[in-house]
């Protein structure tokens, strides 16, 4: 499993670790991704996804799965998050048809 978000994107930076003396070694930050389970009011499903935390309190602000799936650019998605955005995409665009 690659270190990479699955709704941003956000993947491994590197840089320098800095001592007192200014020698510097490379370092990596890594995100913090977490399995986390997303509801989907649209499918009425849950969805487990790796997400890093900051990406859930962007979910969070966003008002939720659903809305924010919609407004994500195809090319940050991953293919699974892709998929369930396609899914939500079909089944509201039957919902307006339908009212």
């Amino acid at each position: 499993m690659s270190r990479r978000c699955e709704l941003t994107g956000k993947g491994l930076l590197v840089g320098h670790n800095v001592s007192h003396a200014n020698n510097k070694t490379k370092r990596v930050y890594r995100p913090n991704l977490q399995v986390i389970s997303l509801a989907s009011e649209a499918l009425g499903q849950t969805y487990k996804l790796r997400i890093a935390m900051s990406t859930l309190r962007t979910v969070d602000r966003t008002g939720g799965l659903d809305a924010f799936l919609l407004k994500a650019k195809d090319s940050v998605l991953s293919p699974r998050a892709l998929r369930l955005k396609r899914l939500i995409a079909k089944k509201s665009e039957k919902t307006e048809q339908a009212a």
